[in-house]
């Protein structure tokens, strides 16, 4: 993803999540949130040319040795693209249930089971407090871990590559769930492509 950045194509109708995200927030969180992230990113770098040519996964990476001027935006409006192109791909239309092959491997060697992973997950995402994100990742030495991370922190930024992300942003539920994260959370695991989950993890062995 070089300058200038586009909004990526979503993999699926606006309709396609539901019941569990309804059509008219995908469509307000796609085409005004992230749109505004792309925007708003272009915007920061029109002055910077050589950062311009720099993937926005090293720029966020090193996000304390950019320009003191354009530090936060690019760390807010970055961070919320990146988030969000890896977000739209990790879900789909009748989600896969549960994880196969080494995703499998890793979360049951990790967690035990599943089952003790997914309550492990929802528990971090509970605990966002304001607007965040939980994730699955996985570090240098390929070992797994959740995580928490405020606004639109990137994982990357850590060190870390995300596997698997849950936006809980109020944006990303707000019309059908209201205050009810928890039941957004629940819901959100029937939209899981753990397809995609798996090829994250097979990129980043």
């Amino acid at each position: 993803m070089i300058y200038k950045y586009t909004l990526p194509v979503l993999p699926y109708d606006y309709s396609a999540l539901e019941p569990y995200i309804d059509a008219r927030t995908m469509e307000i969180h796609y085409t005004k949130h992230h749109q505004a992230y792309v925007d708003n990113l272009n915007k920061a770098l029109e002055g910077f040319p050589t950062l311009q040519t720099i993937e926005l996964a090293e720029l966020l990476a090193g996000i304390d040795n950019l320009p003191e001027e354009i530090k936060t935006a690019v760390r807010n409006n970055g961070g919320g693209h990146m988030n969000h192109s890896f977000f739209w791909k990790i879900m789909k239309k009748n989600g896969d249930g549960e994880p196969v092959g080494k995703i499998a491997e890793a979360i049951k060697k990790n967690y035990g089971s599943f089952a003790k992973f997914q309550d492990d997950f929802n528990a971090t995402a509970k605990k966002v407090f304001g607007s965040g994100w939980a994730w699955l990742c996985i570090n240098d030495q390929r070992k797994i871990s959740i995580i928490s991370t405020h606004n639109q922190d990137s994982p990357i930024m850590q060190g870390l590559t995300p596997l698997l992300g849950l936006d809980v942003w109020e944006h990303a539920y707000y019309l059908s769930y209201q205050n009810r994260r928890p039941d957004y959370i629940t819901a959100w695991w029937q939209v899981v492509n753990w397809e995609q989950v798996e090829e994250n993890l097979q990129q980043a062995l």
